[in-house]
């Protein structure tokens, strides 16, 4: 079975973003997501999914997060079944980038 996305690190990713636009999809609460997010990243779920995939570029890199990294799989995994050519599922998910930005910051 051929899988629709692929996993990224948390280094890849911000070394990516680095080198070109990409959209960030955060499918945590929006509680949570309002509380802190990756910046420039758009809060998902099945509310906004709709208007989220009629305006979304499908040739621009997808990243897609979540508290851990499990849930966002599930979801990336739908994105490339939706024609998204590019789709990543952060490893870790925003407690993985949120613990490794503060490293770098005391570091």
């Amino acid at each position: 079975m051929q899988r629709h996305f692929q996993h990224i690190s948390v280094e890849d990713a911000k070394f990516l973003m680095s080198e070109e636009t990409v959209q960030l999809m955060d499918i945590r609460d929006p509680a949570t997501h309002e509380q802190s997010h990756i910046q420039g990243s758009i809060r998902v779920d099945n509310q906004n999914l709709k208007e989220f995939l009629d305006q979304a570029d499908r040739e621009v890199p997808l990243i897609v997060y979540c508290y851990h990294g499990n849930a966002s799989q599930g979801a990336a995994e739908f994105m490339g079944q939706q024609g998204f050519e590019r789709v990543y599922s952060l490893d870790g998910g925003f407690k993985r980038w949120h613990d490794l930005s503060q490293m770098d910051k005391s570091g």
